[in-house]
């Protein structure tokens, strides 16, 4: 982020100042971008940074105005984000594009095998009903429903995997190692991307937390009991020892707000009474009528 410019106030009159509603700084004209579809102003080092964080995090596919207030809500066209970001920024930007229109339409859907990344086209008939779908690339034959191994006369599990990015697997086609690089949040499905750390995981977009491994939700669990047991026993990622930690501060926090509120009880106690007499007070002396 660059130090806004500052100019004498004599100078203000030839080339005025435009303030970025990012930076708060004050930039000439031609360092500034105006949106087409809402008519904003931003500076356009603060707009570029603002565009290419939502395209590498994978938030949005639709990069609406940086302004919360805007009265149009406007968006970004293909052509003012291509103007601003690289290349390759851009190229990932269409693809993300592209796996949502795929993930939105009830016609296609992506192949589950794990080395490849075909999308396949449903009928329309009976889109509501499973249906046995084969890949014209791989000739892998699975469900249209929960995208396991076709199953005949059979239904489906009842715990449905979530829909999979391009190179994932599901259920029915893992690979040996199942820490798959890319996977979607189970809340909001925004692609969610792990190259290191731990298996406790917050969606930047929905907040929800959760387990990298078998996708089971941790948002109540503040005490990270679920790496106890189960198939994702000791597979947080951490030590014993700092696990135990952290648990020692989540106690503490709690048993320090309930000391603090067993000792202030008293005193609230005793000061009730005194603030209820003071606020009869001032409502008496509000309503004395004035002198004539």
């Amino acid at each position: 982020m660059t130090t806004a410019r500052y100019r004498p106030t004599w100078d203000l009159a030839l080339d005025p100042l435009v303030s970025c509603k990012l930076c708060l700084g004050e930039y000439p004209l031609e360092q500034m971008t105006t949106l087409a579809q809402c008519q904003c102003i931003f500076c356009t080092l603060c707009l570029k940074q603002y565009v290419e964080l939502l395209i590498k995090e994978g938030l949005e596919t639709a990069i609406s105005c940086p302004d919360a207030t805007c009265p149009k809500q406007g968006r970004l066209q293909d052509k003012e984000i291509e103007c601003m970001v690289a290349a390759e920024i851009m190229q990932r930007y269409k693809k993300l594009q592209f796996e949502r229109e795929v993930l939105l339409d009830p016609c296609r859907t992506w192949c589950p095998a794990s080395t490849c990344q075909a999308v396949c086209q449903l009928q329309e008939m009976g889109l509501q009903t499973p249906q046995l779908v084969q890949c014209k690339a791989c000739h892998t034959e699975f469900c249209s429903a929960c995208k396991a191994s076709w199953h005949p006369g059979q239904g489906c599990p009842e715990t449905m995997p979530i829909t999979f990015l391009p190179g994932e697997t599901s259920s029915a086609f893992k690979l040996e190692v199942d820490d798959a690089p890319i996977k979607r949040c189970p809340k909001c499905k925004v692609y969610i991307e792990r190259d290191e750390g731990c298996a406790q995981m917050m969606c930047k977009n929905c907040k929800h937390a959760f387990c990298w491994y078998c996708l089971e939700s941790l948002d109540d669990d503040f005490l990270l009991i679920h790496y106890d047991k189960g198939p994702c026993r000791d597979k947080l990622g951490h030590s014993r020892a700092s696990v135990i930690w952290h648990r020692t501060q989540v106690v503490g926090i709690f048993a320090g707000f309930g000391l603090l509120l067993l000792v202030a009880s008293p005193f609230l106690l005793l000061a009730t009474p005194f603030v209820l007499c003071c606020k009869c007070k001032c409502s008496k002396g509000d309503d004395d009528p004035l002198p004539t």
